[in-house]
């Protein structure tokens, strides 16, 4: 699917007013230019860093508010994701809300601090299983003392609930890719009833499928599959009457207000049509909405929400809640779109088959935004680019929207240091190519990713949803593909000439930054042992891992051990290109024909497998890091201002420090839905 392009993930916002709005509202730290805290919270794999709203008083008043009122929008809808996530996970929130807020005593001591760590991990995660590793947190204190903090605090959490968290085997994996189990039996996320499987779910949606059918509805998007009374599978979907509905009712409440202050009329279209989607959970809306968001792109301010991606879904159906909120920079949008104007020269000039290039990229948007607040899926770990909408369909005829998240991209840079680079480039030689050119490297490569990439091929005629046909390899395989489409242009002297990058170093830079990645930085992300599950970690090593072998012959990546310590060095940049293209080839003619198995061995054969001695001495080399290996953020706080008569008349912006203090203000203002759905 034509998904965010991950540096790790995204966050959540605050305000004083709707909710369960607390007396005051909780405080801003005042922003200075050279003295900005960007990091602000380190704990277990995670560090919690900030990011700023440049250009937000230059905003209008309309302008403000738009952002304002689909910020509550995406705020009130956070419990659905939780929800999703596992369905004991608002109960365990909200038991630790209550012994954070109202434990009367110690709060001290190392039973104190392992609570504080697997608290501040669960909510990080929006659940108790990691954002990214998928694997259940395991608490590092013992059950009488969570018994104890939840007597002394009035909180109230299930024994069967209790006796989940401090049981490893059960519901330990959030996601499951492993193809020796039943994928959706073996995944805790709450999108089937507990006894369904993954055979019966294909069979009730290939039940669905119509032969032929040029503009497929995405079946299963928005709802939870169940078995019924009398045996048979039935969709309990998402809308307002139905499950999650008071809390779409909450999201209807503030999209509403969003669309009074509308920027024009094609947006207000998009926004009223996304209304009757949560009001209905009607399919057919849910592609008219998206047709209509495409088409509008004369605003300011602009927004991606819904139901939206599907990565926490086994079997790559069910999208989980997601909102950012988001303010165009067009600077910098202006400074990159020669990419969107050039798209067709990179369709034509791809080393795809004939058959599988479009003849006319139409409809492309791309802009260069800030992001104002995310929610849902979309934090506190959050992308740096997205592509939308998903259809194939939609997206042939109508086109799509491209966006790099400047402010995120800048934040991650700003808080992160050279600890990696000193520890796993081969020679100084590297390390300065880095420096000097890695962000740029890592926006280009976004940019191409998300304009070109995800925008480009087609499917061959008759050829189906890539997701239902290439099932749990689809998301991975095609974030790969948009991967390899921005890797072969990176070295293309065309983006020279289109003045968007001084010379090809840059385009070394971002080659020597994928495999190093690739083969073995992110490894530090994994327990030693497992294999790899996530789709974006898939990809990235299917790609390095196949580039390596096929260039063995030719020496055009060499492994090198020094001072015990492996290096993957790049001896040939022009071979390594020719090399991805030849993937890219393979991964297009993959989905263009809907070929599972071919898709089921290059991610199984090169994706999954971990050299096990390898990841020992990279997680031992990573000792050697200070930074963490995943980072997310606390949201910046927009703040209304009113007069005496109610009215708003500004609304200011801060950036708060304190990311536990965020997490229970949400819980006091946007927690509309039961413990248990």
């Amino acid at each position: 699917m034509p998904r965010p392009l991950l540096a790790l993930l995204i966050l959540p916002l605050l305000m004083s007013c709707g909710g369960n709005a607390p007396d005051k509202p909780v405080k801003n730290d005042v922003l200075a230019a050279d003295t900005f805290k960007w990091e602000v919270d380190q704990f277990g794999d995670v560090r919690v860093i900030r990011y700023t709203v440049p250009g937000w008083e230059q905003l209008t008043l309309q302008q403000k508010k738009l952002a304002y009122y689909l910020s509550m929008a995406g705020l009130s809808g956070r419990d659905i994701m939780w929800d999703q996530n596992y369905r004991y996970n608002l109960q365990v929130r909200r038991a630790l809300e209550k012994i954070l807020g109202d434990y009367k005593g110690e709060r001290a001591g190392a039973n104190w601090d392992a609570f504080m760590l697997y608290a501040k991990q669960i909510f990080f995660s929006n659940g108790i299983h990691h954002h990214y590793g998928m694997d259940k947190f395991t608490p590092g204190f013992p059950r009488e003392y969570l018994e104890q903090l939840i007597s002394g605090s009035g909180a109230a959490l299930d024994t069967k609930v209790v006796d989940i968290l401090f049981d490893p085997s059960v519901d330990a994996k959030k996601v499951s890719l492993d193809r020796d189990k039943d994928v959706v039996l073996a995944s805790a996320v709450n999108f089937y009833g507990d006894d369904i499987n993954a055979k019966e779910v294909e069979a009730f949606y290939k039940a669905k499928a119509q032969p032929g059918d040029t503009t497929p509805l995405s079946y299963g998007l928005n709802s939870k599959l169940v078995r019924g009374a009398d045996g048979k599978l039935k969709e309990e979907v998402w809308h307002i009457g139905g499950m999650y509905g008071a809390a779409l009712e909450e999201v209807v409440k503030w999209l509403q207000k969003a669309a009074e202050v509308a920027e024009n009329g094609q947006q207000r279209k998009a926004i009223e049509l996304l209304i009757e989607f949560y009001r209905t959970g009607d399919l057919k809306t849910w592609d008219a909405f998206n047709i209509a968001w495409v088409q509008d792109t004369g605003g300011t301010v602009d927004f991606i929400q819904g139901f939206v991606e599907d990565y926490n879904d086994p079997l790559g159906k069910r999208g989980s809640f997601e909102s950012i909120v988001e303010v165009i920079d067009p600077v910098a949008t202006k400074n990159m779109e020669v990419i969107q104007k050039n798209a067709q020269w990179f369709e034509d000039h791809s080393p795809l088959l004939p058959e599988h290039k479009k003849k006319k990229v139409v409809g492309i948007t791309y802009s260069f935004i800030n992001a104002v607040n995310e929610a849902g899926d979309a934090a506190p770990s959050t992308p740096i680019g997205v592509n939308l909408p998903n259809a194939d369909w939609i997206r042939k005829v109508y086109g799509s929207k491209s966006i790099s998240l400047g402010n995120i991209i800048e934040a991650y840079d700003k808080s992160s240091g050279q600890g990696s680079l000193k520890e796993f480039c081969y020679d100084q030689a590297e390390i300065d190519r880095a420096v000097k050119y890695g962000s740029l490297g890592d926006n280009l490569h976004t940019a191409l990713h998300e304009v070109v990439g995800h925008a480009s091929g087609q499917l061959e005629p008759g050829v189906g949803n890539p997701d239902a046909t290439l099932k749990s390899y689809a998301s991975t395989l095609e974030e790969g593909r948009a991967d390899l489409v921005a890797l072969y242009f990176l070295m293309d002297p065309k983006m020279v000439e289109l003045g968007v990058m001084p010379s090809l170093e840059v385009g070394k830079a971002e080659y020597d930054s994928y495999i190093r990645n690739g083969l073995m930085v992110q490894l530090r992300r994994l327990k030693l042992g497992d294999q790899v599950e996530e789709a974006h970690m898939r990809n990235r090593q299917w790609v390095s891992a196949w580039a390596y072998e096929k260039g063995l012959p030719d020496s055009v990546i060499v492994k090198t051990v020094r001072d015990g310590k492996t290096y993957f060095h790049i001896r040939d940049y022009e071979k390594l290109r020719e090399i991805f293209g030849q993937l890219l080839r393979e991964v297009q003619r993959i989905k263009s024909q809907g070929d599972y198995q071919a898709g089921h061995d290059l991610v199984e054969n090169y994706g999954v497998k971990v050299d096990r001695a390898l990841h020992e001495e990279v997680l031992k080399r990573a000792e050697n890091i200070k930074t963490a290996p995943y980072a997310g953020f606390i949201q910046p706080n927009l703040v209304p201002v009113t007069d005496a008569n109610g009215e708003i008349t500004d609304i200011k912006i801060g950036y708060p420090e304190d990311f536990i203090g965020q997490m229970l203000d949400y819980g006091k203002r946007f927690s509309f839905l039961p413990d248990t759905n």
